[in-house]
């Protein structure tokens, strides 16, 4: 008689299962601010087809022989304004963290298990994949923290998770969380934050802009949907403000290279402003969960001396939702809508 019990493996340990993780996935930042540091982080950012889609008999050696030599010590000086020095880290990385921590302490059940990681730097995707199997998540939500969708942003992050899924003889089943960029609970975070943030200031503002990071032209032209999804948030929140387009106007910002990007732009819209005789002007972000080095330093640095040389004379930068009550309110709805069916 076949004894079944000797044929089975030995001192395998148990397998953990039952449980549902939660990634929350933002852009990235370096590990430190030292020039091998930053190459690192921007070779990995600037190697990708998604957000760069030149050809690559002229981008390889544009990229590896100028940009990774001469770019990393200025974003590295960049990058040391606004290091949080406490955890040795950058900012997105810290609010990251904590909206994660937050939405745990939300959720508040024992079958969720959220995480956090990042798409270029670390923690990475593929780190962050184990360590909810580890825990027994053998579904994961992936929950890219971009509200607008688009292929270098939102895109990327699915190729890189499914990247690290292929690797795995057992996969987790996958979902990953839709845009958001017209859903109330998004608008009704942005307006309430607005306001409170302007109720704040030490002025009121003549002119409220909307700026979101821009994408080159040519990909808005190919189908990329990102520019009409900006523009969809600009609109609501405009209209939840009771603004004039006057008061509130749109722009892009952080283009890079010398090629069209869309338009119009935030820094010659800050100067424009600022020459036509605006004095008082406030700047949200809406295309960002969490303050970066493209809201703390470009915004709140570099375009608020554009503005005073132009002749303006108060500026301020409105956080963006962060781990705020509103942001984690975002993120909650998100996430509570998206595992339907799983919890």
């Amino acid at each position: 008689m076949l004894n079944v019990s000797s044929a089975l493996p030995k001192n395998h340990p148990p397998v953990a299962f039952g449980k549902v993780g939660v990634l929350l996935i933002n852009l990235g930042t370096p590990d430190g601010t030292d020039y091998w540091s930053m190459r690192r982080y921007l070779k990995e950012f600037l190697s990708d087809r998604r957000v760069i889609e030149v050809s690559r008999l002229l981008w390889w050696p544009l990229l590896n022989l100028i940009i990774l030599t001469t770019r990393p010590g200025r974003k590295g000086k960049d990058y040391e304004t606004i290091w949080n020095r406490t955890r040795d880290e950058g900012p997105l990385k810290t609010i990251t963290r904590a909206q994660a921590e937050a939405l745990a302490a939300r959720l508040g059940d024992e079958r969720i298990v959220v995480d956090w990681a990042m798409r270029y730097g670390n923690p990475s995707i593929e780190s962050g994949i184990a360590a909810l199997q580890a825990k027994g998540c053998d579904r994961i939500l992936f929950v890219p923290l971009y509200p607008q969708y688009a292929a270098a942003t939102s895109a990327t992050v699915c190729d890189k998770a499914f990247d690290a899924l292929k690797k795995l003889r057992w996969q987790p089943t996958a979902r990953f969380t839709p845009p958001y960029h017209g859903d109330d609970f998004y608008i009704d975070a942005l307006e309430k934050s607005l306001r409170a943030e302007l109720a704040k200031l030490d002025f009121v503002p003549d002119v409220v802009l909307a700026s979101f990071h821009g994408v080159p032209q040519e990909y808005h032209d190919k189908g990329d949907p990102y520019f009409c999804h900006c523009m969809k948030t600009w609109r609501l929140l405009r209209e939840r403000m009771g603004f004039t387009v006057e008061q509130f106007p749109i722009a892009f910002q952080s283009r890079f290279g010398r090629g069209e990007w869309v338009k119009p732009y935030t820094d010659e819209t800050i100067k424009a402003l600022g020459a036509a005789g605006v004095k008082k002007l406030a700047v949200i972000t809406p295309g960002f969960v969490a303050d970066c080095l493209e809201t703390i330093e470009e915004i709140g640095v570099e375009n608020a001396e554009y503005f005073h040389h132009a002749g303006g004379e108060k500026f301020a930068a409105i956080p963006c939702l962060n781990d705020s009550v509103e942001g984690i309110d975002v993120i909650e709805a998100l996430v509570r809508r998206e595992l339907s069916g799983w919890i």
